[in-house]
């Protein structure tokens, strides 16, 4: 790896840390040569630190180390991207990032639908009290878990008879109210799609 520390006055490049699993940037540190050597060499993410003036290893003190799962170069060879298995919060305030974000798995909009979902699971309660009247996903939490369960059944059966014939647009349409309420009956549950990546990624591993 053809490192250009010599670009920057104080030979001290830009390392991003990612999480190589959740794929969110959990901080930014600086190395020099002797630092990525020590990473390299450790498999622990190694920095130099310039209000300290030396090196030093993430987790040092805190024993949150972040484990190097990969180490990225950029095009103008100026620039590393680390990818690491954190093994506790990352930042000295104790957040997971250093822009205290919260180092979940993202599923892009899904994650955001799921939200949606959470919103309405909550808004359930207020609206039986309020006498309101619910929104769609609100109503299946009111019914509870068995009403769920059964719309999940019956969007499954619905998206079986669309794989078997020839419409492609109505098996995604299909396919979407089945992930649609399966996402329902997680957070009916108390779960999230962060739980069943989890135990995926456990079967995967043996």
């Amino acid at each position: 790896m053809n490192v250009n520390f010599q670009k920057y006055k104080d030979g001290l490049v830009p390392a991003i840390i990612q999480d190589v699993t959740t794929k969110n940037v959990l901080m930014l540190g600086y190395m020099d040569a002797e630092a990525l050597a020590e990473t390299q060499k450790s498999g622990k993410a190694t920095f130099y630190s310039r209000s300290k003036q030396r090196l030093w290893t993430k987790g040092e003190s805190s024993e949150n180390y972040l484990l190097v799962a990969d180490i990225k170069l950029d095009c103008d060879q100026d620039a590393l991207l680390i990818k690491v298995h954190p093994q506790g919060p990352t930042c000295h305030k104790g957040t997971d990032t250093c822009w205290a974000e919260a180092n979940t798995p993202s599923f892009g909009f899904i994650s955001k639908l799921e939200e949606v979902i959470a919103q309405r699971k909550a808004q359930a309660e207020d609206h039986e009290a309020g006498g309101r009247k619910p929104s769609y996903v609100s109503s299946l939490f009111q019914k509870g878990i068995n009403k769920v369960a059964q719309k999940v059944g019956e969007e499954a059966v619905e998206t079986v008879i669309e794989a078997m014939d020839t419409n492609d647009h109505l098996f995604l349409e299909e396919s979407s109210d089945l992930l649609f309420h399966y996402l329902i009956l997680l957070q009916a549950k108390g779960y999230s799609l962060a739980d069943i990546e989890k135990v995926l990624e456990k079967r995967h591993r043996k």
